[in-house]
């Protein structure tokens, strides 16, 4: 059975992730995940790539949580692995993850340690200084202090945390007794980094850094404490030699995020974000700012897209921004041009030494992430594709675009995956989570082919709220969740049902996160569709706010007039569709008692027959806002599956084996 057929071997299917480059820009390194034997956790291996696309990938490691490859400038690989240390007498099967180092030719040794871990190294590309974040209790001093304090805790069995600030929680952990700290060293031929603690007070503020080529400097995020629960973020400079540290960029107004320093050491690229009010979204603006401090310079001012990631191409910036269900890459200097011209999603952009070539992963709706090339001067280029650790596979469909017109006479668009084969097909949609974000990349959680390979035409849609579509597309539904996301979807359902392929009889639909807030606000507000999953989602707004992981973003937008105005949880009482509710109970994002609160109401809500309640909750008591282990995505698929089929084809329903 192919890989769509078997829930199972879908899961099997290699997963890459991330880009490192060489310093003389002939080897290319990824990181690849797949299921470990027993199939209950998915574990990485790191691979090199032929950048010339001359020889096949190979193998480097074996693949037992090896991740974050950075090339020192010897040519040698450093990469974070937890595995134990073949050269210690009594190997720690529970050892956090360390620093290693993998020659060209020979084997893989430790040569940086910590006691709660070492984080991905960033390597200065001409001094060979190595940065890392490194977890450290705030009371140590050393890392022998940090490890007897973590030692006392474990043998009290003590996981009490004592919180001055917020947030508390961040996806799915907790945060804190430790926080990170940022370490500098060197690594020597033979021996061990001696690390030089860079932040030895942090207070949770170190964010995402980067390491300048002479590597004297680092510019790292770093957060800042305000009134009422806030928090900014601000850019730093912080002196490796001395650790004394230096503001380069703070607006009171705005975060300043992804720092970037350009190949010559001499400038700094980064984003403001100015955050949302009740009514407004979010900006994103690109800046650049002298290494050495001054007024930063926005990069075209007038371009209407959000920028996401940030490489610098000799003197030339490249950035990816979504862009009509696409995320192309685009060349900044001197004015906007767009590098890429097909469907692609490019991500882990990473450039040639020389300049000549930028390499990335690119996916699509319907291509897994891949490696490729681009030549970083040409207009609306095609990829040059590069021998990868996974082969292409056919897909058990076609894809094709949908457009409609809203209701205000904005321009709507859809991906819409159709099954092969001649007849009609029954239609689920999707609808997408954020809300800022857009059906533009592949996706191993939700992924479409797996529903079209059991004959379902799967609709992927960007209604308001969506990026890639310019800022005032995101605003026609900002603080106005039920409104236009909501009109948006139904006539991009309608154009969709108009298609020759589909069975605008048999609709479903699906969403997860706010597109489980859609699904639940789809299912107060139409009889249209036989049956709705809603997996990690928004119920009753009044209360979400305050016990998310992050509060102080969510009070600028929801108010108390927009929950009362556009929370679902008001409109229990018209729902009639059948409802699959889905969530994973360490999900601090959209935490539990959302799911909690829509299966009581409705429950509630039912006045049939117990036995008959058409609803289903599933529940994953060790999983976050994603199912994320081999063996529940499984089950979370055949669910759904059974749940629609039951519901949407008139099958009957199945309880999945391993929940019976």
């Amino acid at each position: 059975m192919t890989a769509w057929g078997d829930l199972q071997a879908f899961q099997d299917l290699p997963r890459l992730a991330g880009l490192a480059l060489s310093p003389d820009g002939a080897r290319l390194v990824t990181t690849v995940a797949t299921p470990d034997p027993a199939r209950t956790r998915f574990r990485t291996a790191l691979w090199e790539v032929d950048p010339a696309g001359a020889r096949p990938a190979r193998r480097l490691t074996r693949g037992t949580g090896e991740s974050a490859p950075a090339f020192l400038p010897d040519g040698d690989l450093l990469f974070t692995s937890a595995r134990p240390d073949p050269e210690r007498a009594e190997p720690d099967d529970d050892a956090p993850a360390a620093l290693w180092r993998l020659p060209p030719a020979g084997e893989a040794h430790v040569v940086g340690t910590r006691a709660g871990g070492i984080g991905a190294p960033v390597v200065a590309r001409d001094a060979g200084t190595v940065v890392v974040a490194a977890k450290t209790l705030p009371g140590a001093v050393t890392d022998e202090d940090d490890a007897a304090r973590r030692k006392a805790r474990a043998e009290r069995k003590v996981g009490a945390i004592l919180h001055a600030a917020h947030p508390v929680r961040h996806w799915d952990h907790d945060l804190g007794p430790d926080e990170n700290r940022l370490l500098a060293g060197t690594v020597p031929a033979d021996g061990a980094v001696a690390w030089c603690d860079l932040s030895p007070a942090p207070a949770r503020a170190l964010g995402a850094f980067a390491v300048a080529p002479d590597g004297a400097a680092v510019v790292a995020e770093w957060a800042v404490p305000e009134r009422l629960g806030g928090r900014r973020t601000t850019l730093v400079v912080v002196d490796v030699a001395s650790g004394e540290r230096r503001v380069l960029l703070d607006d009171p107004t705005a975060d300043i995020v992804s720092p970037t320093i350009s190949p010559d050491g001499t400038r700094v690229a980064c984003v403001r974000e100015t955050p949302s009010t009740a009514t407004a979204p979010i900006d994103r603006r690109l800046l650049v700012v002298p290494l050495a401090g001054g007024e930063p310079t926005e990069i075209a001012p007038q371009w209407d897209r959000w920028p996401e990631e940030l490489c610098w191409v000799g003197d030339a910036l490249h950035v990816t921004a979504d862009d009509g269900g696409r995320r192309p890459v685009f060349r900044m200097t001197p004015d906007v041009m767009r590098l890429t011209g097909d469907d692609g999603c490019y991500s882990d952009l990473v450039a040639a030494p020389d300049g000549s070539a930028l390499y990335a992963l690119r996916s699509a709706v319907d291509v897994p992430p891949a490696p490729v090339r681009l030549d970083p001067v040409v207009p609306d280029q095609r990829p040059v594709p590069l021998p990868g650790p996974a082969e292409p596979r056919e897909l058990p469909g076609t894809l094709t675009e949908v457009t409609a017109t809203a209701a205000d006479g904005s321009p709507l668009r859809a991906w819409l995956a159709l099954p092969e084969g001649d007849g009609r097909a029954p239609l689920l949609l999707w609808i997408h989570g954020g809300p800022l974000g857009s059906w533009n990349a592949w996706q191993w959680r939700w992924n479409p082919w797996l529903m079209t390979a059991r004959g379902y035409a799967v609709l992927l849609p960007d209604p308001a709220l969506s990026t890639g579509y310019g800022r005032a597309f995101v605003a026609r539904g900002w603080g106005a969740w039920g409104a236009a996301p909501y009109t948006d979807l139904m006539a991009l359902t309608d154009a969709a049902t108009a298609h020759p392929r589909v069975d605008r009889d048999a609709v479903a639909a699906m969403g997860g996160s706010f597109g489980g807030y859609m699904a639940n606000w789809v299912a107060g507000h139409t009889d249209r569709f036989r049956a709705i999953v809603t997996h990690a989602s928004l119920w009753a707004l009044d209360g979400f706010g305050s016990t998310t992981d992050d509060p102080a973003y969510w009070r600028r937008e929801l108010t108390p007039e927009m929950a009362a105005r556009h929370s679902p949880h008001r409109h229990v009482d018209a729902i009639t569709t059948p409802m699959l509710v889905v969530h994973g109970d360490k999900d601090y994002r959209v935490p539990i008692g959302e799911a909690l609160a829509l299966w009581w109401d409705l429950v509630a809500a039912w006045d049939g027959d117990p036995a008959a309640i058409p609803h289903r909750f599933l529940y994953f008591p060790d999983e976050n806002h994603w199912i994320l282990t081999p063996q529940h995505a499984v089950l979370w698929y055949e669910t759904v599956l059974a749940f629609l089929d039951h519901h949407v084809r008139g099958r009957d329903w199945v309880v999945p084996e391993l929940l019976r």
